[in-house]
Parts: structure tokens; sequence; C-alpha cells
């Protein structure tokens, strides 16, 4: 019996001398714990993922690896990438956009040195770096509503991301006033700025001018949805797009196409956008 239990001591030391061994990102192929995935409150969070995935822990748990994480979902009550990530650039300067990198730092790290993951990746815009896309922001006081999707900085439809970002940013919109995404970014041209990029045509992925404005409509449309400001148009994609949930997208097409709304408040509003190392955030205030 005296040798049972020394075998089991000698096992269980190892186990944790070899746990203790394991770096962050090696954590990061591990299957999340309940600190970052909750079955049960990503499920009662998100009524369009009851609809189209029913409650399934298998397909709620690669929607949450796969999109959830990028589209700033949060994963239980306590645990936000996207708010972690915002809050600490040393684990923006380690991670950059490795998601499942930030949920294994938390439960592996982050917790025990106390760091705060809980919040609404919607309204991140408030966390957003000074270095975002301008520097021209009205104070604002309080915020309406706000949403946050996740894109690849290194290629090309950062650029026209970034730049649509930046002409919508600081825009104030009077009581009864209508705004108009697409005049509001100007025409999708060279001189404008805008660079070549995929485009969605005829259920197709084709190159064409401006690709990946149609990600910052469709986080604006999100934005108003959380903000309760409805849309005067609004058009959805051909094609179901990654980067936010099916039926919160909103896509732009010249001058055929666009996204708008009546300013329904008694009050003005701002909105505020930034494009920073992978992450749009955008979000509507109350002035």
């Amino acid at each position: 019996m005296k040798r049972k239990a020394s075998i089991l001591i000698t096992m269980l030391l190892c186990f944790c001398l070899l746990w203790g061994s394991i770096k962050p990102a090696e954590a990061a192929q591990m299957p999340l714990t309940s600190l970052t995935f909750d079955v049960d409150y990503y499920y009662n969070t998100y009524p369009d993922l009851q609809a189209a995935l029913s409650y399934n822990y298998n397909s709620l748990y690669q929607h949450y690896l796969n999109f959830g994480l990028a589209e700033g979902r949060s994963g239980s009550a306590e645990f936000n990438c996207l708010v972690y990530r915002n809050n600490y650039p040393d684990l923006q300067a380690a991670f950059g956009n490795n998601y499942s990198a930030y949920c294994a730092h938390y439960e592996n790290y982050g917790k025990a040195e106390g760091r705060s993951a809980a919040g609404d990746g919607r309204a991140l815009a408030g966390a957003a770096p000074a270095s975002a896309t301008t520097s021209e922001q009205v104070p604002a006081s309080t915020l309406l509503g706000s949403y946050a999707t996740a894109y690849n900085p290194n290629i090309s439809r950062a650029t026209n991301i970034a730049l649509a970002a930046s002409r919508i940013n600081g825009v104030v919109v009077q009581p009864g006033e209508s705004f108009s995404f697409s005049q509001t970014i100007l025409p999708r041209t060279p001189a404008n700025g805008y660079v070549t990029a995929n485009v969605i045509v005829n259920k197709k992925y084709v190159p064409g001018t401006g690709g990946g404005i149609c990600q910052v409509s469709s986080t604006l449309y999100a934005a108003m949805l959380s903000a309760g400001l409805p849309a005067t148009e609004r058009h959805s994609h051909s094609l179901n797009v990654g980067y936010i949930p099916v039926g919160m997208d909103a896509t732009i097409s010249g001058t055929a196409l666009d996204l708008k709304f009546t300013n329904i408040f008694s009050h003005p509003i701002q909105i505020q956008a930034t494009a920073n190392q992978g992450t749009l955030t955008i979000g509507i205030y109350k002035l």
C-alpha cells in the first residue's frame, strides 16, 4: 500500500511540474475551461446562436473558437477576449491576434494575477488606444451602443477598413438629421485613397477597389442595433461573412446599396470609430 501511495504521489508531482512548464502559446492548444467558455452563458447571451445552432456544446464551442472570440462575444460572465486584449498592451505585444492564446493566458496566469477580462466586447470604443485612426474626436458623454470586429491588419483590405473608419469617426448627427455611410466615406477610388482587395460580386469574391469597407458598415450597423437606432436603408451580403454574425451585416455597393439612418433621438449623436492592430471598434454616443 505504501509503495502504491508513493508511486501516486510521484506521478502527481511530475504532472504538476509538467503543467508548470507549459507556456501560454502551448496552452492555447488545450481545451478551454469554464473560466473562458461557459456554454450555458454563451447560449443564453446570444439569441442568434440559439436560432442557428440550438443547444449543442460542440457547435457552440467551435463557434466561439472560430468566430465568437474575434467578434467580441463574451465566453463567460468573467471573460471577454477583446476586453482582455485591449486592457493589456503587454498581452497585445505577445499574442497579437492569436485570440485563443489570450484565453489560455487568462486561465493559467491572468486570473491569478488579478487581471480583469469582464465586460461586453461590443462596448470597447472607450478603450481604444489614442493612436487610432484619427485624433479628431469630439468629447462624448454617454455611450448608447457599440460593437467590435476583428480583421487581419497585414493584408490590403486593412487599408480600406482604416480609411473608411477614419471618415466616419467624429461625425455628429443632429436630431432628425440623416446619415449616409456611402456618402460619408467618399467614392471608393484610388484618388480617395482606397486600394484593391477582395469584394463580393454575384456570390463570388473578386478583386475590387475598396474591398473591406463593408466590414466598417457592418460594424456600424451592429453598433446601431446595440444603440436602438434603426436603419432607414440596409442590405445584406449575397454570401455570409465571417467577421460578424448572420443578420448583422450591411453591404455597400457604389451608389446603389447604402447604409443609412436618421437620428431618432432628441439629442445629437456622435460616431466614434477606431481601427487599430486588427480590431475595428465603432461606438455611438449621446452628446
